[in-house]
């Protein structure tokens, strides 16, 4: 599995991803959500498409508000897996109209 630098990372970010950064060689968004409830149900579903991929986040959540970090520990950096969880969650906040 390939370890993007951060330079193609960013670039995969910006014609792939829906505002999501690239720094620390990870992948960050900050999402806001009108409740905690609809907050809590993104990552409910983020968590089991995470756990079906055995690909976990850094993530926390105050709130209304999730902040995620993706990264892929065991590479030492960005990769596929993490392109792909951002994307879900991407299509999740875009299908739910969060």
């Amino acid at each position: 599995m390939k370890t993007y630098s951060e330079k193609e990372a960013l670039k995969m970010a910006k014609e792939e991803l829906n505002n999501w950064e690239v720094k620390d060689g990870a992948l960050h968004k900050g999402l806001k959500f009108s409740t905690f409830i609809e907050a809590f149900s993104f990552m409910t579903a983020f968590a089991l498409e995470a756990e079906k991929m055995d690909h976990h986040p850094d993530w926390s959540n105050s709130y209304n508000k999730v902040q995620i970090s993706l990264t892929t520990h065991d590479k030492g950096g960005i990769t596929d897996k993490d392109f792909k969880l951002a994307g879900f969650a991407d299509k999740f906040v875009k299908t739910h109209h969060c």
